[in-house]
């Protein structure tokens, strides 16, 4: 299971929201690229970069500040928030991003994803976020009724690389993961599943390991970092060490 940071990008700066609401953001760095690099110095493989205002408003709106990540570090990125067609992705590919996360044209145009994992092969990452169980779109601004499981059993074989579940409930809150519902997903799919949202300090992520045999090969960790009560290093010394 591997550690991975989260630099969330709200004009330009590098944010962290409660349950994904826009009007309850702290400010933790000016500078999202810097966040990036002493994310990478501290041992990180792989880094989320989410544009905010690219989820609300459907189409990328941060891609300076990403392009600058990319330039400032040599870990794999990959990026989530309004990627809703091929130029984006290609765009994104052009620039030097590992893998994009294609949230709710998941749920919109299935179709879309199962094309990009052709054009795109091991780049396509589903997010599935989830409001008790049922799948979020649209910046989480609006539910659905699709439960989060039979929106991954949509993508089992196309392709996907990694389907990132997010609890929303938890979601910047730091009250644990949400280890039953992130166990169900991971056994109810193949694909490899990320877990995200809750993580508050390395017990949390110890209760996670466990989870490495149903097919959680990863855990995001955001505000825990940004607020020190979680520090990477010993995180990653964690799960090393098993």
């Amino acid at each position: 299971m591997i550690i991975i940071p989260a630099v969330d990008i709200k004009d330009g700066k590098c944010v962290r929201l409660l349950q994904g609401r826009m009007d309850a953001q702290t400010v933790f760095s000016d500078d999202p690229s810097g966040m990036a690099k002493r994310w990478e110095n501290e041992g990180a493989l792989l880094i989320h970069v989410v544009d905010l205002d690219g989820a609300v408003s459907k189409n990328p709106k941060n891609v300076k500040s990403i392009q600058k990540i990319l330039q400032t570090v040599t870990a794999d990125i990959q990026v989530g928030g309004g990627i809703r067609n091929m130029e984006t992705i290609q765009m994104y590919m052009d620039l030097g991003v590992k893998r994009v996360i294609i949230g709710t044209e998941a749920i919109r145009n299935p179709s879309f994803v199962k094309d990009a994992c052709k054009s795109f092969p091991s780049s396509i990452v589903v997010g599935i976020d989830a409001r008790n169980g049922m799948a979020a779109i649209e910046g989480w601004t609006e539910t659905t009724q699709t439960t989060a499981i039979d929106l991954a059993k949509q993508f089992e074989d196309c392709g996907v690389a990694a389907i990132h579940f997010t609890d929303i409930h938890r979601d910047g809150m730091q009250t644990g993961p949400n280890i039953e519902e992130t166990r169900k997903l991971a056994e109810s799919v193949s694909v490899p599943v990320v877990a995200s949202g809750g993580v508050s300090n390395l017990e949390d992520i110890e209760r996670l390991l466990p989870l490495q045999a149903v097919g959680v090969t990863g855990v995001i960790v955001g505000r825990a970092l940004y607020s020190g009560t979680v520090d990477l290093k010993e995180a990653m010394s964690l799960v090393y060490s098993r």
